[in-house]
């Protein structure tokens, strides 16, 4: 129970820097809002961390470098893939 809720926990931290830092890369204006990024790139950093513990990295003496870097990864392009739908508009 303790490495899920500290997956959750540092999934919120990471997403709340991820978030934003990802949405600066992306080119042209996005039409989400800055807590819709925060919630998505923690969402993304959530998952990551998931990832890093089904396949075993998760868990390793100090600080969790592997798992931080999925998260990262994971968080990042979630952001990247939402802000891009978002960002097409359709006209009818």
């Amino acid at each position: 129970m303790g490495e899920v809720l500290s997956t959750i926990v540092w999934g919120l931290v990471a997403g709340i820097v991820i978030g934003p830092l990802a949405r600066l890369v992306l080119p042209g204006k996005q039409n989400i809002s800055l807590i819709v990024t925060i919630a998505i790139g923690a969402v993304g950093a959530i998952g990551g961390g998931f990832i890093a513990d089904a396949i075993g990295v998760g868990e390793t003496d100090g600080i969790d470098w592997i798992k931080l870097a999925i998260q990262v990864g994971v968080a990042a392009v979630v952001v990247l893939l939402y802000g891009a739908g978002a960002g097409r508009k359709t006209t009818t």
